[in-house]
């Protein structure tokens, strides 16, 4: 039970729409989601394929708690081959999407091959067509969803789309539902544009079954009251949400600041959640709304915010007037300390268009980022940014940025390439904060040391959510380590890096680790799922998935010399904070690393491991 058993075949070519049974015995052994959308991807692909090939297939997926009345159960992902990467993607996303998709009796969609034409799927739980999407194309992710909403006549289809990011080529677009949330790392949106697909619009209303539902509510419930209690997941995340962060990371000297040139930012407090509740001297409002829940969620950690209608972003646009889903941590340091900008409304407004088009505010931000170090050193000119002043700092480039980025027109595309491709173009490939191609997110590396070894080995490129020691080294969960150590790390990063992997694929959001062990999620799953659901077994699972991406990003063309980091953070010293004076201790902790992974010293897992883990 839990899982719907069938899948969507959608092959964009031939213009076809199949359903096909679950394969139960990958089901069994990778859960859903993540784990069991890969093993359906590394199975049908070619891992060398050209990720904007029709031969890449695009695969949305549902976990087995997907549309359940577990806490956060609304999650879905898109899997690919990344199309900013080129390696394994996994984007995760919240909302109501995945709910509905799970109510229309799917754990899968696989979409394969190319339109001839812009199109979109429409699924009224067994009725599934691909419709013309040709009026669509062009338009943004808002217009998008309210037209098809407006023109089923329902107002409960869920959407998931494409902006014009996604349609031009844009490296790091998403796929948006909900208006504001998004799948949203490595490139999946570019992916989906490429098969001119433009949406996704499901309406679900099959219900969702479970092994032994007395059981299972009985764990729910158990599970829901841990949230509510937790300082994090029951007061710190509904009040503050992620942006709760901001100040507590700036303060630990681990804020990546123009470009990663320092690790503490001196506007950090002016863009902090502290400042998004504090009433605007220009009309006496705040900058944040309300908080807002995904299905079935009782942390409520995102965020509705307002623009100032005098500022100089929305005059005359209407359509950012109004409230729509506001800054979280990463967005409001990509968009503000990576680039050095403290206005709180332009980070807002470029939030909004990040939004509305369809494009990671990660990416985004830390590639203006570079690009304002560029030109501060004088690598490119206003000449090749067509009159833009790129300096750090400036409220004005980074919104002119976004929309032009959003648009994929101008300077804004080559932003659009994303840092690595960018750098690389203007002979400065060290100036790219990257791993495998991907931003890094909000945490540097030599002052949180886990979070240095995590972002060279994610398998997605650099990550945070895919092993999060954030969560030990500074906030102490489960235990406290020393941020500024290299000892235990690997170790450490190995069983966030598993247990993830196994929330992931469970349709749970992985906020719930903040309170949450696998000792809580593993009773939820078992009385949800035939089969045995330990936590053994889950862990088990997660490290499978984890080699499982492994191997195809070997097959790909990785090896192990993509597990590093830039110069910049093994050779500079951090200038400030607890950790002035240190780099990442990268060097120390790779080595102990592959050798707990059961890898060779070059980063491949061994014949043992393969056995082991079933592969």
């Amino acid at each position: 039970m839990a899982w719907a058993r069938r899948i969507l075949r959608v092959n964009l070519t031939k213009g076809t729409c199949t359903h096909e049974p679950l394969n139960m015995d990958w089901a069994k052994r990778y859960l859903g989601q993540r784990g069991l959308a890969t093993k359906y991807l590394t199975e049908e692909i070619d891992p060398k394929v050209d990720p904007l090939a029709p031969e890449n297939k695009l695969i949305m997926a549902t976990g087995p708690l997907t549309g359940t009345c577990a806490s956060t159960a609304g999650r879905y992902s898109v899997i690919t081959k990344g199309a900013l990467t080129g390696a394994i993607a996994c984007s995760n996303s919240g909302g109501f999407f995945g709910n509905e998709m799970k109510n229309a009796g799917l754990d899968m969609i696989i979409f394969e091959g190319r339109a001839k034409a812009p199109v979109y799927l429409f699924i009224d739980n067994d009725d599934c067509r691909l419709l013309d999407a040709s009026g669509y194309w062009g338009t943004s992710v808002w217009d998008t969803e309210e037209g098809i909403k407006e023109a089923h006549g329902d107002a409960q289809i869920r959407v998931a789309s494409i902006g014009v990011a996604g349609e031009k080529g844009v490296k790091f677009a998403c796929v948006v539902n909900d208006m504001h949330r998004a799948a949203g790392r490595s490139g999946v949106g570019t992916v989906m544009g490429s098969k001119n697909l433009k949406a996704v619009a499901i309406r679900g209303t099959k219900g969702v079954s479970v092994d032994d539902m007395p059981t299972f509510l009985k764990a729910v419930t158990a599970g829901k009251k841990v949230l509510a209690e937790n300082a994090v997941t029951g007061q710190g995340l509904p009040a503050y949400g992620t942006q709760v962060l901001m100040n507590v990371i700036n303060e630990t000297g681990a804020l990546p600041t123009r470009n990663h040139r320092d690790i503490q930012f001196e506007g950090a407090s002016k863009i902090s959640a502290e400042a998004m509740a504090e009433p605007r001297e220009s009309d006496g409002k705040p900058n944040l709304i309300r908080n807002a829940a995904c299905f079935g969620c009782t942390i409520a950690c995102g965020r509705i915010s307002s623009v100032d209608r005098t500022h100089y972003t929305v005059v005359d646009r209407p359509q950012y007037q109004k409230a729509s889903g506001g800054l979280e941590y990463e967005a409001a340091w990509a968009l503000g300390a990576a680039t050095g900008v403290d206005d709180l409304d332009a980070l807002t407004f470029a939030n909004f268009i990040c939004n509305e088009q369809g494009i990671d505010p990660i990416s985004f931000g830390a590639t203006v980022g570079a690009a304002m170090e560029m030109f501060e050193d004088g690598i490119i000119t206003t000449k090749d940014t067509g009159g833009i002043e790129v300096k750090f700092g400036s409220a004005r480039a980074l919104t002119d940025l976004a929309e032009l980025c959003g648009r994929g027109e101008g300077f804004g595309a080559e932003i659009g390439l994303g840092s690595k491709l960018l750098c690389e173009k203007y002979g400065k490939p060290e100036l790219s904060m990257s791993v495998k191609g991907q931003e890094f997110p909000a945490y540097d590396g030599r002052g949180i040391q886990g979070m240095g070894l995590t972002y060279a080995t994610s398998n997605r490129g650099a990550c945070h959510l895919r092993s999060y020691t954030v969560a030990s080294e500074i906030l102490g969960i489960p235990e406290k380590t020393d941020p500024l150590v290299t000892d235990g790390k690997a170790g450490l990063v190995k069983a966030f890096q598993d247990a993830t992997a196994a929330v992931d694929s469970a349709g749970i959001c992985v906020f719930t680790t903040f309170a949450w062990t696998l000792e809580d999620i593993a009773p939820q799953i078992d009385a949800a799922c035939e089969g045995d659901w330990s936590v053994e077994a889950l862990l088990a699972t997660g490290e499978r998935i984890w080699n499982l991406e492994r191997q195809f990003n070997l097959a790909a063309g990785f090896t192990g010399k993509d597990d590093n980091l830039p110069p910049r953070l093994m050779k500079d010293a951090a200038k400030t904070g607890p950790a002035k004076g240190l780099t990442s201790g990268l060097d120390k902790m790779l080595p102990e690393y592959y050798q707990l992974r059961g890898w060779s010293k070059d980063g491949v897992p061994t014949n043992e491991t393969v056995s082991r883990l079933g592969l």
